[in-house]
């Protein structure tokens, strides 16, 4: 069953029970590209329908809609923001015209449904039109912006919350480990001790870092084009629409920071906190990837590599060779990583590509924003639920290893001298004998100074006990 809806190049049949029409089935047809539709994001389809719900009540406050029909799309868009519909939200992620086929998408559901809610059946848009009534005093020039800005906020909070539980288990494992004293390693070479405590503390410090960073930047979503319409100039948008309707976007958001820009040609034209915020992700990714790096380089092996940590047991780790356990959760978050990395590229070129009045590339922009937020959120709970939370010491193997390194030579430096030192050490070296049984052979220093030079507090810079 179909139904015959139409646009300005003609009829177009769509599906009865749809509530897009004609323009979104033209974009369906059209951009067949990754088959990710925007109700694939439901952050982005929320943020569009919360817009509208601006929009119209603001256009009702201003005289330019009738409260009727203002009051049946605010409902409507209630309906969506509570998540309804979303499956009529097909169009593609990745599409032409600089989102004005989402933008057409969310027109047509919201009239479609509010047509329904006066009585109307879906189409008769003589009674409620999509453009002249849902779009009304807006472009996609400052909806789609605006709806992106506030979808990516509410991925940024989630990103936020997951980072910092990330970083609390952390830092309950450096309470744990905080007495096990093992060997520190530069250019994968022995180097000091330190405790691994002190190892895993570092952990929950990089990522309190990046939860600044991320603080910071997302203010910066919060200054709107809305009201700009096609270039910024706020051709067709009643005098007062902008303003009441970014009043009731901080409303219907919670967000009270949201404002309006300054300038807002310049902001329907600029893409450069899209440019920022990927920035700051993909420091995330880099040092979240580091950090995954570091936790498989440690518990390598099991008897051959490091072996110093044990990683919670996941799955299975190959077909064919029995017991063994890959680092799963690790190379995952790690592939993600790369993935946020590779489409902060991708977002650099899309904005630098822009032109004049408005960059066109605004979709692929918010598809490779909100993946990569929405990745990286999920690779962080994974992490931390079914990795971290479940890391274990080999402490025996720890202090093996620092009892045979030739590491512990350097705490000694200061009251043997830096050549005898370096003796000392290039001879363990060649005979694999541990340095401190070479110090004691031949009487250098008393067991008692070795013993104050070599306590885990004097090694690693910790409390006296």
């Amino acid at each position: 069953m179909s139904r015959t809806d139409h646009d300005m190049l003609g009829q177009v049949s769509v599906p009865a029970d749809a509530y897009y029409g004609a323009h979104t089935a033209r974009a369906v047809s059209n951009f067949p590209i990754t088959r990710e539709t925007l109700g694939d994001r439901p952050h982005l389809v929320v943020a569009l329908a919360t817009v509208k719900q601006a929009a119209a009540t603001a256009n009702a406050e201003v005289g330019a809609l009738d409260r009727t029909r203002a009051e049946a799309i605010a409902k409507a868009c209630t309906e969506i923001r509570s998540g309804r519909l979303h499956d009529q939200f097909v169009v593609d992620l990745i599409q032409g015209g600089a989102g004005t086929s989402t933008n057409m998408n969310a027109n047509e559901v919201i009239a479609n449904r509010a047509l329904e809610l006066l009585g109307h059946h879906r189409g008769e848009h003589s009674a409620l039109h999509p453009l002249d009534h849902v779009n009304l005093g807006q472009s996609t020039n400052d909806v789609y912006p605006t709806a992106v800005k506030i979808a990516l906020d509410s991925h940024l909070a989630e990103l936020l919350g997951a980072l910092g539980l990330l970083r609390e288990a952390f830092s309950d494992k450096a309470t744990e480990f905080s007495d096990v004293l093992k060997m520190g390693r530069t250019q994968l070479q022995d180097a000091v001790p330190i405790t691994l405590g002190q190892e895993f503390g570092a952990f929950a410090a990089t990522l309190a870092e990046d939860e600044q960073r991320l603080a910071e930047v997302r203010p910066l979503l919060h200054e709107l084009n809305l009201g700009g319409t096609a270039i910024g100039t706020g051709l067709n948008a009643r005098p007062g629409y902008r303003e009441r309707a970014v009043a009731h976007l901080r409303e219907l958001t919670g967000i009270p920071t949201l404002t309006s820009a300054p300038d807002l040609i310049e902001a329907t034209q600029d893409v450069g906190v899209f440019v920022q915020l990927s920035g700051v992700l993909k420091r995330v990714a880099v040092k979240l990837s580091k950090i995954c790096n570091d936790l498989r380089l440690l518990s390598s092996g099991p008897q051959t590599g490091f072996g110093e940590i044990v990683l919670p047991a996941r799955q299975a780790g190959s077909s064919i060779m029995p017991g063994k356990v890959n680092p799963v959760v690790p190379e995952v978050v790690n592939q993600i990583a790369f993935e946020v990395i590779g489409n902060d590229v991708t977002i650099t070129l899309a904005a630098e590509g822009g032109q004049l009045q408005l960059n066109a590339f605004e979709p692929i922009i918010a598809r490779a924003l909100t993946s990569g937020l929405a990745h990286l959120t999920a690779g962080i709970g994974v992490l931390t639920e079914n990795c971290v939370r479940g890391i274990t010491a080999r402490q025996e193997r720890l202090a093996d290893l620092v009892c045979t390194s030739t590491g512990l030579v350097t705490a000694l430096s200061p009251a043997l001298g830096y050549e005898t030192a370096c003796a000392l050490a290039l001879e363990a070296h060649r005979t694999g004998r541990p340095a401190l049984d070479l110090v004691r052979e031949r009487q250098l220093l008393t067991d008692e100074r070795i013993g104050a030079l070599t306590t885990p507090q004097a090694l690693t810079g910790g409390p006296a006990g």
